[in-house]
């Protein structure tokens, strides 16, 4: 994917879609089931990440902020009860922690925090 010329904040978060698509395996398909903040019409195919922002994270030095970080509360969706996607999201981002794991419509969710 060509980000080279969008705004920074942009570009960051088409790299880290990039690497989603990556860590679910769906490079080169037809629909890569990784969606951002994806409205309730949308109908997604599993296993799936969705992931949307959730806040920031600042470092204030000398009455002002020069790192910001950006917070993503990203769920993975998935029929299979052992999936090991959640797994691997969270080894592949030092700034990752996981939130919690439920069960709705007979799908298996892992929410993770993620800062990037």
């Amino acid at each position: 994917m060509e980000t080279e010329g969008l705004n920074p904040i942009l570009q960051r978060r088409l790299e880290l879609h990039e690497k989603f698509i990556e860590i679910l395996g769906t490079e080169g398909e037809k629909e890569s089931r990784v969606y951002f903040q994806p409205p309730n019409t949308v109908a997604m195919k599993y296993p799936a990440i969705r992931y949307e922002k959730d806040g920031a994270s600042a470092v204030h030095a000398d009455n002002g902020a020069y790192l910001r970080t950006q917070r993503y509360r990203v769920t993975v969706i998935d029929p299979d009860p052992d999936s090991v996607i959640a797994a691997e999201i969270l080894s592949s981002f030092p700034l990752c922690m996981p939130d919690r794991s439920y069960r709705a419509d007979n799908l298996n969710h892992d929410t993770l925090i993620l800062y990037y």
